[in-house]
């Protein structure tokens, strides 16, 4: 069965597994939490614990657990599971590695840790980005591995713009390499967000040194729909100027249609 667990910290949901666990203890308990915070507009951070009478999941338990899991993915912002029984505790430490949200485990001993983990501030974002709207060029300055986190942060800056303009004229990423990826479930959302945006951005300037800086251009020619160029880590005024010049010119001739017909 599953249970809420009680008198948790103040943004912090809680579910106990005890005995066997079917599929009607997700619909009754696992799902309703989720729906809630879904209509509230809210994410969850999940203390998840398994008590040492859990026996284990039936089989629809395990097809349930699987499909809230994959439907309610994007509500789920940290989770923190508890158990002391290692095939549990491997099983999940390799599926949390694929997902888009940080998920531990914990020894029941350590629960206090379990909560106080969930309880903390998301770390700031590691990637400083700045929209330069008079050229319509987003500049991107990744400052270690990449997060999911990340990249939301990035579709909260571009995602507006793209709304209003149809387009982001330039994307210009500069870094001292090529940035890595935290786990791969954010290498997942780095996908993702390539391929929702990709076909929106005109064009991708690399400011960066090294061979493979230097190759990304004939590579990412195949993967996206922007033209792609790469310059040195001493270039990037001119990576910029290069991003912007078409949005630039096309105000120019705005400018000018505008000033013909007040004439």
């Amino acid at each position: 069965m599953i249970e809420l667990i009680q008198d948790l910290p103040h943004g912090i949901e809680g579910i106990e597994a005890r005995g066997e666990v079917s599929s009607e203890d997700y619909r009754n308990v696992v799902e309703p939490l989720f729906e809630r915070a879904r209509r509230e507009g809210r994410r969850i951070r999940l203390l998840y614990r398994f008590d040492a009478e859990f026996t284990g999941f039936t089989a629809g338990a395990a097809w349930q657990d699987t499909r809230v899991g994959l439907h309610y993915l994007r509500l789920l912002e940290r989770g923190a599971v508890i158990t002391d029984r290692r095939w549990l505790a491997e099983g999940i430490r390799i599926a949390g590695s694929l997902l888009p949200c940080a998920i531990r485990v914990f020894a029941p001993e350590a629960e206090a840790e379990a909560i106080a983990w969930l309880g903390e501030a998301e770390a700031g974002s590691r990637v400083a980005h700045h929209l330069l709207p008079e050229r319509g060029v987003l500049v991107v300055e990744p400052q270690g591995p990449l997060r999911r986190e990340d990249f939301d942060a990035l579709a909260l800056t571009v995602d507006p713009w793209i709304e209003s303009y149809g387009a982001l004229n330039g994307l210009v990423l500069r870094a001292a390499g090529i940035p890595g990826w935290e786990n791969l479930g954010t290498l997942i959302r780095h996908l993702r967000f390539v391929r929702e945006h990709h076909r929106k951005i005109r064009h991708v300037a690399l400011v960066a040194d090294g061979k493979l800086p230097e190759l990304a251009p004939k590579i990412m020619e195949h993967l996206v729909a922007a033209e792609v160029r790469h310059f040195g880590s001493d270039q990037l005024k001119e990576a910029i100027a290069w991003a912007g010049a078409e949005y630039e010119a096309a105000d120019a001739d705005q400018d000018e249609a505008e000033a013909e017909a007040a004439s």
